[in-house]
């Protein structure tokens, strides 16, 4: 007679969840919210994961059937911050992998009109001088978002004091 193993089965039933885990992957938007060459930043509240908690994000969200990314920017910028912006350009379009979850997000260039924005999901606002965007705590999809808009406002300093 063949024992009942308790470890062979939890262990199947964790990869299991972990196989699950790796196939979800999201396909996102965010947008680099400008105004009077300050870019807005957000920091996110308590997450289920530890690793987005209380980090800064720039403000988008999932993009949804028959959306273009543009069109999700809008919605998603109006039903997080009440703010209506004018989406500019394609930045930059980043793959991540988070231990729980993978996501594509494609950044875009905006304008606001103004800075006032209600914040209904996230803790803070700040709006920060591009060149000082990595002194904050990011989540990991955002940081070369980041680093891509700091080099940018560094070429464009270099180019002034040369």
């Amino acid at each position: 007679m063949q024992s009942y193993n308790y470890f062979n089965d939890y262990a199947y039933i964790c990869n299991q969840k972990n196989d699950m885990t790796e196939l979800r992957h999201y396909e996102v938007v965010a947008g680099v919210v400008e105004h009077q060459g300050r870019v807005m930043c957000l920091r996110k509240g308590a997450t289920r994961y530890a690793y987005t908690s209380n980090r800064w994000e720039f403000p988008g969200g999932k993009i949804e059937p028959g959306e273009t990314p543009e069109q999700a920017l809008q919605r998603e910028l109006l039903e997080e911050l009440r703010l209506h912006v004018e989406v500019g350009d394609h930045l930059t379009t980043v793959r991540h992998q988070y231990p729980d979850f993978g996501i594509t997000l494609h950044a875009y260039h905006c304008q606001a009109a103004d800075e006032q924005v209600q914040l209904l999901e996230h803790e803070q606002v700040a709006w920060v001088e591009p060149e000082r965007l990595l002194d904050l705590q990011w989540c990991a999809a955002d940081v070369p978002i980041a680093q891509c808009m700091a080099e940018q406002a560094n070429k464009r300093q270099s180019v002034t004091y040369s």
